[in-house]
C-alpha cells in the first residue's frame, strides 16, 4: 500500500489535479507536478529538468501547427469569412439552441475524420458564435461537452482521419504484442466505448447542463459584420487556402506545411495586405500560443513520468490483484486513466500500456474483442478531462475568447465526468459481453 501511495505517476497526477481544481496555471501545476514526481522517483533536481526540457521536443510538430493554424484562424476572421459562416450559422438557428450545439458537434466530427484539421476550427469559429450562445443563454459548459465528444469519440468509433491513426496503433502494437488483428476490425468492438460516450453527451446536453445561464456580452476584436452576407473575392481566396491547406495535409501528412501554404496563399493573393502578417502572427500566437505551449510541457512531463519508471512499477503493483476479469479490466482502466490524465494524449499511451495489458489479458482468458476494448478505453481514458490534453484545451481556447469559461471547472470536469464514466461502464461491459 505504501508503496502505491509513493508511486511518482500516483503523486504526480494527483497533485497535478489538486493544483488545477485550485485554479493554479495549467502549466504551472504541469512543471511542479512533473519537478515532485521526478524527485519522487529518485531522480535528482538537474536530471529532471533536463529529461524534461529534452522530452518536450515530442510535441514540437503539434505546437508548430497549432501556432500556425491559429495564425490561419486570425486570417479567416480579419477577412470576414469566420464571422460571415457564424452569421449563416445564427440565421439557421435562429433561437433553437440545441440545432446550435448539434451543428457544432457535428463539425468537430468532421474535423477528426472527414477534415481533419483536430482543433484547428475552434478559434475561429466559437468566438464569433459567443453573442449568439450569450443570447440564448446557453450554459458553456454543454458546448465545451458536445465539442469533447465530437473530438474523442470519432478517433475511437471512425476508421476515417484521426481514427485510422488510433485504431492503427491499436492494431499495431497488438500484432507486435503476439495477438493477430487487421486494422479494419478495430472499430467492430470500440463502437461501445462510443456508444457509452454518446449517453454521457446527451446527459450533458438534455440533463446537466440545460438550464439558462447568463453571460455578459462583452465585444471581441473582430472585424466588423457587414449587413449583406456575401462572399467577396478575399473569401474565396481563403476558401482556397483551407482547401489547399487540406490538399498538403493529407498529401504530405504534415499539418504545420500544410498551414504554411495556407498562410502563403492568403498572402500572396493578398487576401490580407502584407502590411498586417505581424500583427496576425501575433494574434495567432495569442489565439493557440497558449494551447501549443502547454502540450509541449505535457510532453516534457509525460518524459518524466517514463524516466521514473513509474508505469512499470504501478502495472507491477496492481498485476497481483488481477484475479478474474472484471476486476482485471477495472484495475487496468484505473493505471490507464492516471497515465492519460497525466500525459494527455490517448495516442501516446497506447504502447506504453500495450505491451504490459496484452500479456495479462491473455493470460486470464480475455477475447480478443474484450482486450481491444480494454485497451482503447484505459488509454482514451482521462484525455477527455485531462487539463493537458488538446480535447480541453481546444474548447476552452473558443469559449473562453471573452474571459468568461474557465478551463478546469467548465471543461476539464464537465468532460471528465461524462465521458471517462461512460468509458469505463462501457469497458466493462464488453467484458461480460465479448466473452
Amino acid at each position: 500500500m505504501i508503496s502505491f501511495i509513493t508511486n511518482p505517476i500516483i503523486i504526480s497526477v494527483t497533485l497535478l489535479c489538486i493544483l488545477c481544481l485550485c485554479r493554479v496555471n495549467v502549466l504551472l501545476a504541469l512543471i511542479v507536478s512533473s519537478v515532485i514526481g521526478g524527485l519522487v522517483g529518485h531522480m535528482n533536481i538537474n536530471e529532471v529538468m533536463n529529461v524534461f526540457i529534452n522530452g518536450m521536443g515530442g510535441n514540437s510538430e503539434t505546437a508548430l501547427s497549432y501556432i500556425l493554424l491559429g495564425a490561419f484562424a486570425a486570417s479567416m476572421t480579419h477577412t470576414g469569412l469566420a464571422q460571415l459562416l457564424s452569421k449563416k450559422i445564427a440565421c439557421t438557428i435562429k433561437s433553437k439552441k440545441y440545432l446550435l450545439i448539434f451543428i457544432l458537434t457535428g463539425i468537430a466530427i468532421l474535423s477528426q475524420n472527414l477534415i481533419p484539421v483536430h482543433i484547428a476550427f475552434i478559434p475561429i469559429l466559437i468566438p464569433p458564435l459567443l453573442a449568439v450562445m450569450n443570447e440564448l443563454k446557453i450554459d458553456r459548459r454543454a458546448v465545451a461537452s458536445a465539442l469533447a465528444f465530437g473530438l474523442k469519440a470519432p478517433y475511437i468509433v471512425i476508421p476515417a482521419g484521426f481514427g485510422l491513426i488510433f485504431q492503427g496503433l491499436i492494431a499495431e502494437n497488438f500484432v507486435l504484442n503476439g495477438v493477430n488483428i487487421l486494422k479494419s476490425d478495430i472499430w467492430k468492438y470500440t463502437w461501445i466505448i462510443g456508444l457509452g460516450m454518446f449517453i454521457g453527451y446527451l446527459i450533458s446536453i438534455f440533463v446537466s447542463y440545460r438550464k439558462p445561464r447568463e453571460y455578459k456580452n462583452i465585444e471581441l476584436n473582430q472585424k466588423e459584420e457587414k449587413e449583406e452576407l456575401h462572399l467577396n473575392k478575399n473569401h474565396y481566396i481563403t476558401i482556397t487556402a483551407a482547401v489547399l491547406t487540406l490538399v498538403v495535409q493529407l498529401w504530405t501528412n504534415s499539418l504545420p506545411l500544410g498551414a504554411l501554404v495556407g498562410l502563403t496563399v492568403i498572402f500572396g493573393f493578398r487576401a490580407i495586405d502584407h502590411d498586417k502578417m505581424d500583427k496576425l502572427i501575433n494574434e495567432g500566437v495569442g489565439l493557440m500560443g497558449y494551447v501549443a505551449f502547454v502540450m509541449l510541457v505535457a510532453a516534457g512531463f509525460a518524459s518524466v513520468m517514463k524516466a521514473t519508471g513509474g508505469v512499470d512499477s504501478l502495472i507491477s503493483m496492481v498485476t497481483p490483484f488481477m484475479t478474474n476479469k472484471i476486476l482485471a479490466a477495472c484495475l487496468m482502466l484505473f493505471v490507464g486513466l492516471f497515465i492519460t490524465m497525466g500525459i494527455g494524449t490517448s495516442f501516446g499511451t497506447i504502447p506504453i500500456l500495450a505491451v504490459l495489458y496484452i500479456p495479462i489479458c491473455i493470460k486470464l482468458g480475455f477475447s480478443i474483442p474484450s482486450m481491444v476494448v480494454i485497451l482503447a478505453a484505459a488509454a482514451a481514458l482521462g484525455d477527455a478531462g485531462s487539463p493537458a490534453s488538446d480535447t480541453t484545451l481546444g474548447p476552452t481556447a473558443g469559449l473562453n475568447a471573452d474571459n468568461q469559461h474557465n478551463h478546469i471547472w467548465d471543461t476539464c470536469v464537465p468532460t471528465f465526468l461524462h465521458y471517462n464514466i461512460p468509458i469505463v461502464l462501457s469497458a466493462i461491459l464488453a467484458v461480460i459481453i465479448f466473452k
